[in-house]
């Protein structure tokens, strides 16, 4: 394990830990010294954003009420605010549609598209692991 790994998993601050979600706190990130790994998580690390995601990549636009459905237990305020984050991110692209009644439609970027396989492979990894952790 080089240094620089070392340190990055042992970067337990209260800086690392914190979330950077809107315009703003993204600006005051010290970039030089964050663990890339726990900012990745702290992007996507929440409960909700990877269902978000996963659910864009199968069905490749939704709408708000869409996603609301496809994702079970997720409130109105939690499902709003993980989209104006992923947003920010770049990781999803929202389009609004001038009409009445209103219609947004969200897809994946092609950032966020390139999160797909490692999800992916986080997929596998959680079957493996529910597999073990099942076995007497």
């Amino acid at each position: 394990m080089t240094v620089r790994s070392f340190f990055c998993l042992t970067l337990i601050s209260e800086e690392a830990r914190m979330t950077k979600n809107t315009s703003s706190e993204i600006e005051t990130i010290d970039f030089d010294n964050i663990c890339p790994i726990v900012y990745a998580l702290s992007i996507i690390g929440q409960k909700w954003k990877i269902p978000i995601m996963w659910h864009l990549s199968e069905h490749e636009i939704l709408r708000y009420n869409q996603l609301k459905r496809s994702i079970y237990g997720i409130t109105n305020i939690m499902l709003t605010k993980s989209l104006q984050e992923l947003e920010t991110h770049q990781l999803i692209y929202r389009k609004q549609y001038d009409e009445i009644p209103p219609k947004v439609e969200y897809s994946l970027t092609d950032r966020g598209k390139s999160l797909i396989p490692f999800l992916r492979a986080l997929d596998l990894w959680g079957i493996e692991q529910i597999a073990l952790d099942r076995a007497p």
